[in-house]
Order: C-alpha cells, then structure tokens, then sequence
C-alpha cells in the first residue's frame, strides 16, 4: 500500500480527523475552571515563550474559546465521517476538500496570529497542517 493510494489517504484520514479534533476538547472543556490548566499551558506554548501571561480570566475568552473548541472538534468528526461515507465514492474531491480547508484554516490563523505578535504559532501551525495533511498533498492514485 503506498501513502498515496485510496487506501494510503483513506488511513492518514484518522490521523488528520484525530489532529484537527483533539484541539476541541482542550477548548471547551477550559471553559470550565478545574480544566482550564491544560489550555493556558496550549495557549502559552502556541504564544512563546512560557511565561503565564495567556489567561482564561475573561468571560468573553472563555466564550471564544468554546467556540473555537466547538468548531475543531465538530471540523474533526466531519472529517472522520467524509471518511468513512463519502470517501469510497469520491475520493479525488474528498482529499481535495480536505486539503483546501485545512490551507484556509491554516491561512486564517496564521494571519490572525502575526496580527497579534504570536509568530510562534504561525510555526505550530505549519508543523499542525504538515501533520494534517500528509500524503493528502498529492492526488490519489488508484490502488
């Protein structure tokens, strides 16, 4: 099986719905005090360098963020499912979806967080849409 056959993306389909999901649950549950810890340590890392000063004190942050986490984990499962229903069927304009969503969140936030001084995070997010995307940058071949 190569990477890049039907069966190749189908597999690295996993990967990229378990990358892009697992951001949502750190988000939303940091809405709630006894859970926030592992977001601001997310946060602080994705804003370097290590010093406390990304907090949750906000009601307006905490509602941001459980949109935000709301969004990845839901954009997660979408992906898993579009794996599991419609790849088999389509699976040229499947990895093509994917791939082009993943360039505009990547895109989007990478802006977003340059407009803030968070350059640290335009780095994470290069490493965060390699690992997402993988093979998926090539077309898929037949198997």
């Amino acid at each position: 099986m190569h990477i890049t056959s039907q069966k190749g993306h189908k597999r690295w389909l996993l990967i990229t719905a378990c990358v892009v999901g697992s951001f949502g649950p750190i988000f939303s549950l940091a809405t709630q005090n006894q859970f926030d810890h592992a977001a601001q340590l997310t946060l602080d890392l994705l804003h370097w360098p290590i010093d406390g000063v990304q907090t949750y004190t906000g009601g307006t942050m905490r509602f941001l963020t459980a949109l935000t986490g709301g969004f990845l984990f839901g954009l997660g499962v979408m992906i898993f499912f579009l794996r599991q229903w419609v790849y088999d069927l389509a699976p040229e304009p499947t990895r093509k979806a994917i791939v082009v969503s993943l360039v505009a969140w990547f895109v989007m936030d990478s802006i977003g967080s340059a407009s803030v001084g968070a350059y640290s995070n335009v780095l994470f997010n290069v490493l965060v849409l390699l690992a997402a995307v993988g093979p998926l940058w090539w077309p898929t071949r037949a198997a």
